[in-house]
């Protein structure tokens, strides 16, 4: 499996989404739309990201009863994204009816994906405020596992996590990883970091990156880096 460098796009309208993408001149870098673009813009951001020829993870973390999210994905399959998710919370039951509906007639889809645990979340909040007694390490691997018996392409998972993931749940079970700055950067609002290379190391299959990129005095340039860093 190829590893790959996905931008967080996490803009709050298309014009500045369309700015920031118009700099990469010779790339086409896979973008990640999350829910403040796509609650500002609609389904239509997915489509014009699309028609300019990017790969889109559409990041909209579904967590619903079964036959809602059902629904929901069936609706997601017809925006042509190349990947989706949901939260693996949602249950087994979730998560299989999450691949039914996001499989087309032909049987082709988007990759599913599931969010373990936020990297914003610390294993002390998790025990206060969610009442999980089990460490962290323990719930990621038991959701992985949730997600990988359901039928999913993988987890969103710290970079921490996913070496021991793919020990658990097989090497072609992907992990796309959050939560990656560069060694001289700012980790901001997240709690388990990783750089790029590191995640490399670690065994990453993707990367997510925004501030480091979108934030950046040149932003193409800290994508080579990244891109560098990680895949090359």
């Amino acid at each position: 499996m190829g590893k790959d460098v996905i931008i967080a796009c996490d803009f709050s309208s298309a014009k500045e989404t369309f700015a920031f993408l118009d700099k990469f001149e010779n790339e086409k870098p896979f973008v990640k739309i999350g829910m403040e673009l796509f609650y500002a813009e609609g389904p239509s951001i997915v489509r014009d990201i699309k028609a300019r020829g990017h790969k889109i993870f559409l990041d909209l973390k579904l967590h619903d009863i079964p036959n809602t999210v059902k629904k929901a994905m069936k609706v997601l399959s017809g925006l042509d994204v190349d990947m989706t998710n949901l939260h693996a919370a949602g249950t087994k039951a979730m998560m299989e009816a999450a691949l039914e509906g996001l499989t087309r007639p032909d049987g082709s889809r988007p990759l599913l994906i599931a969010v373990t645990q936020l990297t914003s979340t610390s294993e002390e909040r998790m025990k206060e405020e969610l009442l999980i007694d089990s460490p962290m390490d323990v719930t990621v691997m038991h959701y992985a596992k949730n997600a990988a018996d359901a039928g999913l392409d993988g987890v969103v998972c710290s970079p921490l996590e996913a070496e021991k993931v793919h020990k658990t749940c097989g090497d072609s079970f992907i992990t796309v990883t959050p939560g990656v700055r560069f060694a001289d950067g700012d980790i901001g609002d997240q709690v388990r970091v990783m750089t790029p290379a590191q995640a490399r190391k670690i065994g990453s299959d993707y990367i997510v990156v925004g501030r480091p990129i979108t934030a950046a005095p040149d932003p193409v340039s800290a994508y080579r880096r990244c891109v560098a860093e990680f895949v090359d």
